[in-house]
């Protein structure tokens, strides 16, 4: 049986997730200096401790809307990549069985399947578990 857990956060109605082995930190929104020309999804750069972080509006980059930066904002930074997601509020740490991982039913949620590893059936919602490597890879971060 093997264990897998999540990092939860929201973008706007959905409950979304990375493994938590891809994620380096999570820290309140830091002023983010923005990127002339940029793709829409690049919501600029930040310094984290010295080094310059590109921040990905995670909204823009799932085809949505662009998120709004508010009190509840979080910057979810990955581990291999300095790349940071901005994501509307973080959740808890979910831990479940990688048998309970089952695939994205079809018009199940808003985020396009290419970016969607799976799905967690919650007590009372669905955890849409995302490819961080897809993110970046669309992104050309590869």
């Amino acid at each position: 049986m093997a264990n897998r857990q999540f990092v939860t956060f929201r973008i706007k109605e959905d409950l979304l997730g990375i493994d938590v082995l891809r994620v380096r930190e999570i820290n309140r929104m830091l002023d983010i200096t923005p990127v002339p020309k940029a793709p829409p999804y690049v919501r600029g750069l930040v310094n984290l401790r010295g080094q310059t972080l590109t921040v990905f509006d995670l909204a823009a980059r799932l085809e949505m809307a662009p998120s709004g930066i508010t009190a509840e904002s979080h910057n979810v930074v990955l581990k291999h990549h300095l790349v940071g997601l901005l994501v509307d509020s973080i959740g808890n740490i979910v831990q479940c069985d990688e048998r309970e991982v089952g695939k994205c039913p079809a018009n199940a949620c808003s985020i396009k399947a290419k970016f969607i590893e799976g799905v967690l059936q919650m007590e009372d919602e669905l955890l849409v578990i995302l490819r961080s490597e897809k993110l970046l890879e669309y992104a050309g971060c590869k």
